[in-house]
C-alpha cells in the first residue's frame, strides 16, 4: 500500500482489518476507538494507508449526503479523537495520523493485511491464521472499503486453495474434502478450488462424487457464463476417469496426521505471548510452558501448534499419576496402530515412525507423568532431529536444552475505576467476552467495569477461573457473582460437557496439583497460605519452618510464584490450602509475632539513611501487617507502624488501627499519635486537652508530632508552646522545621532562614530524606518571598524528585502544590492547572484537609488569573468556607479572600469585593502576618478604581508599595500584573503627574490608615 515513510518504528501500533477494524499496542492491548465515526475514519485511512486522503473525500466517506454544517470542523474533531485514542494507548502513536495537504495520512508498516500478503506465497496456514472474520467486518457495507474487501477476500480464497493443496499432499484428503464442500458451494465457478476438491474426493475413495462435482462445475459454467471448464480441469477429469494412480492417497505409513483441534473461540490477551512463542518454537527443540492450573497453558500451546504443520496434540491427563504409557498416548494421537503380534516397545515404534520427519509434538499436562514424559522426550530429541516438542506442565521436565516459558495470569487493570483501563485489561476482556457469550446483553461500561476489575483481581487474572465465573453471570448477575467470591469454590463450577472433569471446577483444578505433592510439601504450602501477598525466604523459614528446597519444589510445581524477591500464592491456591492447614492457630501466632518484631525493628530505621529500604520493605509486607493487626498484633503493632503510615500519607488507616484497645501502658504510648492523626484530618479539639496529652507524653517525637499536626490547623501560638526541647538530633531537626513554618507564616525571614537551614543540615547528616524535604520546603518558601522564583522552583523540583524516589505520597502532593503555586506567580496558568489537579487528586485520596486546601489555592488562583472565573469562584469559595470554619484563622484564608475579591470585582460586584478585601486585611494583623496585608491593600485599590474612587485607589497603591518594601516582599510577576492593570487605569483617569502625587501621599500612610480610606 505504498512506502511507510520516515516515522520511527519505535512507536508501534498494530492495525487489524482481517475481521472487525482494530488497533492494538505492542503489548497486545486493544486501543479503544471512541465512536462509530472515528472507527469509520480509521478504516478509511487504513484502506489508503501511507497515502494522503483528501479531507473532502473523508467527509464524503463518513457522512455522504448528511454532512454537518461545519464538515471540516467535524472531521478535525474525529481526527483529534483518533489521535488521542492512539496516543493514550501507546505514547507517541498519535503521530501516526498526519495532517498533509489536502487531507490526512495514516502512516503504518504494521497492518495484518500486509502481513497476510507477505506470508501467502510461502506459509498460507500462518497467513490464514491472521483472519478473525470477514475483512473490515464492522464497516464492510460502506462504499469506500468495498474494493479493498473484494481484493482481500480473493486473496483469502487463494490462500485456502494453496493450504488445501498442501494438506492434500500430506494425506489429509478426508479432512480437506469435508472442509472444502461448503466453500465450493459458496464459489461454484472457481476452477482452482474445484480442482483441489476433486482430488480430495478421489483420494478419499469418493470417485463418483468427484465426477459428479466436475459435472456440476461444467453445468454452472455453461448456464451462467456460456463457457467450458479450463484445460487443467479437463485434464484432471480425464485422469479421474482413467483412475490415475498418482491421484491415489499417500500410504498411511508415510504420513503423520495433524491432531490439533480446531479453534472454538477467540484466544484473548495472549497476543504478545503468541508472537514470542511462534518465534521461539521453531528455533528451540524443547519448550515447556509452565504455570499454575487454569492459567491457559493448553490453549496457548494449541494456538502455537496451529501454525506448524504437521503438528500433533497429545493429551496426557487421562493417564494415572506415574503411569508409563506416554509413548502409547503419542502413538495413538499420531494414529499409528500397533501391528498384530508386535513385541517392539512403544518408544521404539514411535522413534521409527518419526525419525527423519519434521513434526511438532505437543505434550499436554506432563506434571503427573513427568518422569516418563521426560525420558521419552530425551530420546526424541537425541534420535529424531526433525522433532520439536512443546510441552505443558506445572513443573519442568528437567532436561538439557529445555526452555522454560512461564505462562502468567492475564494482566489486570491499572485503575479499577477507569473504564478505558479496564477495557484494555486482558483479564477483563476475557471475562467480558465469555460473559457476553452467556448473556448477550452483557456489556463493559461505567457501571460494570469496577465490578469486573474487582472480580478479575480477586481471581488473580486466572483464565479458567474467569471463564467459570462468566458462566454464572446469566443466573446470578454480575453483582451476584462478585458477592459470592468469598465462597469461590462453590461458585466456580461449570456445566460445560466438552471439557475434562478436572477443569469443570476451580476445586478440581487446584486439587489436581495438591494431590501430586508429598504430605510434607502439602503442609508447607498450607502454612505459606497464612501470608498475604507473599513473603521472603526468611519469613517463610521463621513462620513456617520452610526450607529453600521446599520452596523450590513448590515453585517448580507452579503452586508458588517467585518473582526474584518474594514467594507468593495465587489467592485461590491460598484459600484452598488454608482449608487444609493443620495447627492453624500456632502458625498464625508465629506470623503475628514475626511481623510485630519486623515493625518494631523498622520504626527507628525509618528516620535515617535506611529510610528508603525500610519503606519499601514495609510496603511489601503491607498485607501481612494488616493480617497481623487483625490476628492479635493490636495496639503494639499499630504504634510501631505510626511513622510508616504518616510517611505514606495513610492517615485514616493509622487512626483506625490506633483505635484498638490496649493495656494502660499501650494506651499511654498510643494517645499522642491518636491525637496527632485526628488533628491532621480536621477533628475538633480543645486546647487544654491537647496540652494535657503532650504533658503526659514520654516520647519527644510523639510530642513533636502533635505540635506538627496543630500547625496544619493554623494554631501558631499553641504549636510554638508545645514544641519539645530535646537532645535527640532527629527531634531537634523536626522542631526546627516546624519553627521555620511558623516563621514563614509570620514573615520572620531571618528566623526562617536560621532554623530551616539548621534543620536541613541535621536531616541531611542523619540521612533522613523526609526530614530534608520538610526543612528545604521552607527554604524554598523563603526564596519565593524574596522573588527568587527560579531558586524556589529548583528546590521544590529537587524535593519532588526525592519524594517520588521515596514514594512519599504526601510530600509528592505538597511539592506539586508548591510548583503549581510558583506557576501561578510566574503566569504559567496551564502548568498551574495541571500540577494543581494532580496535587488535589492525591490530597483527596489521602484525606488530608490541609493538603486539599493547598492544592485548591493554586487551582483557584490559576483559574482566576487564566480567565476561568466560574471555576475560580468555585475553588475560592470552598477555600473561604473551609477557612472560616476553622477554630483558629486558617493561614490560607486571607489570601483566598483577596483572590475571591478580585474575582467578585470582575463579576461586577464591587461592594462585595471591597468587603472581602477588608476581611482579609483585618485577619492578617492578628495572625501576625503583615505580608498578607499588602495584597489586601492592592485588592482594595483595584476595587476603588472600579468604583470610580481614583484618588483613594492611588493612595492605597502607594501604601501597598511602601508596605512591600517594609516587609521585604517584592511582588511576584502575576501580582505585579494586577498592580500594573490598576496603575494603567488610574493613569488614564488622573494623568501621570496627579497619580504620582497621590502615590506619594499613600506611601506616607500606615497600612491601617490606608485600610481606613474605604
Amino acid at each position: 500500500m505504498g512506502s511507510y515513510g520516515s516515522l520511527s518504528e519505535d512507536v508501534l501500533v498494530r492495525f487489524g482489518v482481517l475481521g472487525p477494524v482494530t488497533a492494538t499496542t505492542e503489548a497486545g492491548d486493544p486501543v479503544v476507538i471512541p465512536g462509530a465515526k472515528v472507527r469509520l475514519l480509521l478504516a478509511d485511512l487504513l484502506t489508503n494507508r501511507n497515502h494522503v486522503v483528501s479531507a473532502d473525500r473523508l467527509i464524503d466517506d463518513l457522512w455522504g449526503e448528511n454532512a454537518p454544517a461545519n464538515a471540516s470542523g467535524a472531521l478535525q474533531v474525529r481526527v483529534s479523537q483518533l489521535r488521542k485514542a492512539l496516543g493514550d494507548a501507546e505514547p507517541g502513536a498519535r503521530d501516526r495520523v498526519e495532517s498533509v495537504a489536502p487531507g490526512y495520512v495514516l502512516r503504518t508498516g504494521d497492518v495484518d493485511a500486509d502481513r497476510f500478503a507477505a506470508l501467502l506465497p510461502t506459509d498460507p496456514a500462518t497467513a490464514l491464521g491472521l483472519w478473525r472474520g470477514e475483512a473490515y467486518a464492522d464497516v464492510a457495507d460502506h462504499e469506500f472499503v468495498r474494493a479493498e474487501v473484494l481484493r482481500l477476500t480473493e486473496q483469502r480464497l487463494v490462500a485456502r486453495e494453496r493450504l488445501a493443496a498442501a494438506r492434500l499432499e500430506r494425506g489429509e484428503h478426508d479432512a480437506v474434502a469435508a472442509e472444502l464442500a461448503a466453500l465450493v458451494a459458496q464459489h461454484p465457478l472457481r476452477e482452482a478450488l474445484r480442482g483441489v476438491y476433486l482430488r480430495a474426493l478421489y483420494a478419499a475413495g469418493r470417485r463418483a462424487e468427484a465426477l459428479d462435482s466436475y459435472a456440476d462445475l461444467r453445468n454452472h459454467l455453461a448456464d451462467e457464463l456460456g463457457l467450458d471448464p479450463g484445460p487443467e480441469l479437463v485434464a484432471l477429469h480425464g485422469r479421474l476417469l482413467a483412475q490415475d494412480a498418482a491421484l491415489s492417497p499417500v500410504p498411511t505409513a508415510a504420513i503423520v496426521r495433524n491432531s490439533v483441534p480446531a479453534r472454538l473461540d477467540e484466544l484473548v490477551g495472549r497476543g504478545e505471548a503468541l508472537v514470542e512463542l511462534r518465534a521461539l518454537v521453531p528455533s528451540r527443540r524443547l519448550v515447556t510452558l509452565i504455570g499454575p492450573g487454569g492459567v491457559g497453558k493448553t490453549r496457548l500451546a494449541t494456538e502455537v501448534a496451529r501454525d506448524h504443520a504437521p503438528a500433533c496434540l497429545v493429551e496426557l491427563a487421562p493417564l494415572p499419576a506415574g503411569d508409563g504409557g506416554v509413548a502409547d498416548r503419542v502413538l495413538g494421537a499420531l494414529d499409528l496402530a500397533e501391528p498384530t503380534g508386535s513385541v517392539v516397545p512403544p518408544a521404539d515404534r514411535l522413534l521409527t515412525a518419526v525419525r527423519g520427519r519434521d513434526l511438532l509434538i505437543v505434550l499436554d499436562n506432563c506434571e503427573h507423568v513427568v518422569e516418563d514424559a521426560a525420558e521419552l522426550v530425551a530420546r526424541l530429541l537425541r534420535e529424531a532431529p526433525g522433532v520439536t516438542v512443546l510441552a505443558t506442565s506445572r513443573e519442568p521436565l528437567g532436561l538439557t536444552g529445555e526452555v522454560l516459558w512461564e505462562v502468567p495470569p492475564l494482566p489486570l487493570a491499572d485503575d479499577d475505576h477507569d473504564v478505558d483501563a479496564v477495557r484494555r485489561s486482558a483479564a477483563a476482556r476475557l471475562f467480558t467476552a465469555r460473559a457476553a457469550a452467556q448473556q448477550r446483553t452483557f456489556r463493559l461500561d461505567e457501571r460494570t467495569a469496577p465490578l469486573v476489575a474487582h472480580l478479575c483481581r480477586r481471581l488473580d487474572g486466572l483464565p479458567l477461573a474467569l471463564e467459570l465465573a462468566a458462566t454464572r453471570v446469566r443466573a446470578l448477575g454480575l453483582e451476584g457473582v462478585v458477592a459470592r467470591l468469598d465462597d469461590r469454590f462453590a461458585l466456580l463450577t461449570a456445566s460445560t460437557r466438552d471439557v475434562p472433569a478436572r477443569q469443570r471446577t476451580l476445586t478440581a483444578v487446584i486439587a489436581w496439583s495438591w494431590d501430586l505433592l508429598a504430605p510434607d510439601d502439602q503442609q508447607a504450602l498450607a502454612r505459606l497460605a497464612v501470608f498475604r501477598d507473599g513473603c521472603t525466604a526468611d519469613a517463610a523459614s521463621a513462620v513456617c519452618g520452610t526450607s529453600l528446597d521446599t520452596l523450590a519444589t513448590l515453585v517448580d510445581r507452579s503452586l508458588v510464584v517467585f518473582d526474584g524477591h518474594r514467594y507468593r500464592l495465587l489467592e485461590s491456591v491460598a484459600e484452598f490450602a488454608l482449608a487444609r492447614l493443620e495447627s492453624a492457630d500456632d502458625v498464625r501466632a508465629r506470623h503475628t509475632s514475626y511481623h510485630l518484631a519486623l515493625a518494631g525493628r523498622a520504626d527507628p530505621l525509618l528516620r535515617g539513611p535506611h529510610q528508603r529500604e525500610w519503606l519499601a520493605r514495609l510496603d511489601a509486607e503491607d498485607a501481612n501487617l494488616h493480617a497481623a493487626l487483625a490476628a492479635g498484633g493490636g495496639l503494639p503493632l499499630a504504634c510501631a507502624l505510626t511513622w510508616y503510615w504518616y510517611l505514606r500519607g495513610r492517615l485514616t488507616e493509622a487512626r483506625t488501627a490506633l483505635a484498638r484497645p490496649g493495656t494502660p501502658a499501650e494506651e499511654r504510648r498510643a494517645s499522642p499519635w491518636r491525637l496527632g492523626f485526628a488533628l491532621l484530618q480536621g477533628a475538633a479539639f480543645a486546647a487544654d486537652d491537647v496540652r494535657a496529652c503532650v504533658a503526659a507524653c514520654e516520647d519527644p517525637r510523639a510530642a513533636w508530632f502533635v505540635a506538627h499536626a496543630l500547625i496544619e490547623r493554623s494554631e501558631l501560638e499553641l504549636t510554638a508552646s508545645l514544641l519539645p526541647v530535646t537532645d535527640d538530633p532527629w527531634t531537634g531537626a523536626a522542631v526546627a522545621s516546624t519553627r521555620a513554618m511558623i516563621a514563614h507564616a509570620t514573615g520572620d525571614w531571618a528566623e526562617l532562614e536560621r532554623v530551616a537551614t539548621r534543620g536541613a543540615a541535621v536531616f541531611e547528616e542523619l540521612g533522613d530524606g523526609w526530614g530534608w524535604l520538610r526543612a528545604s520546603e521552607w527554604l524554598a518558601g523563603l526564596a519565593e518571598v524574596r522573588g527568587d522564583f527560579d531558586g524556589a522552583a529548583a528546590l521544590h523540583s529537587e524535593g519532588l524528585r526525592r519524594a517520588e524516589e521515596l514514594s512519599l505520597t504526601a510530600e509528592v502532593g505538597g511539592r506539586l502544590s508548591w510548583l503549581a503555586w510558583l506557576a501561578v506567580q510566574t503566569r504559567d496558568y496551564a502548568a498551574a492547572q495541571e500540577l494543581g489537579e494532580r496535587a488535589h487528586r492525591m490530597a483527596v485520596a489521602q484525606g488530608s484537609s490541609a493538603s486539599i486546601a493547598f492544592a485548591q489555592i493554586s487551582l483557584g488562583f490559576g483559574a482566576r488569573r487564566g480567565g476561568k472565573l466560574d471555576r475560580a469562584v468555585e475553588h475560592l469559595t470552598q477555600l473561604v468556607e473551609r477557612g472560616r470554619a476553622e477554630a483558629a484563622t486558617a493561614l490560607f484564608l486571607p489570601m483566598a479572600l483577596i483572590e475571591l475579591g478580585y474575582a467578585t470585582e470582575q463579576l461586577g460586584d464591587v461592594d462585595g469585593a471591597i468587603a472581602l478585601h477588608r476581611e482579609a486585611f483585618d485577619l492578617a494583623g492578628p495572625m501576625g502576618s503583615p505580608r498578607n496585608e499588602v495584597p489586601a491593600l492592592e485588592g482594595l485599590a483595584s476595587a476603588a478604581a472600579a468604583r470610580g474612587d481614583a484618588p483613594a485607589a492611588a493612595r492605597l497603591l502607594g501604601a501597598a508599595a511602601a508596605a512591600r518594601v517594609a516587609v521585604e516582599s517584592p511582588p511576584a510577576p502575576a501580582e505585579q500584573d494586577e498592580v500594573d492593570r490598576v496603575t494603567d487605569r488610574l493613569t488614564d483617569v488622573l494623568g501621570e503627574p496627579r497619580l504620582t502625587v497621590l502615590l506619594t501621599e499613600g506611601a506616607a500612610l500606615t497600612p491601617a490608615e490606608a485600610r481606613a480610606l474605604l
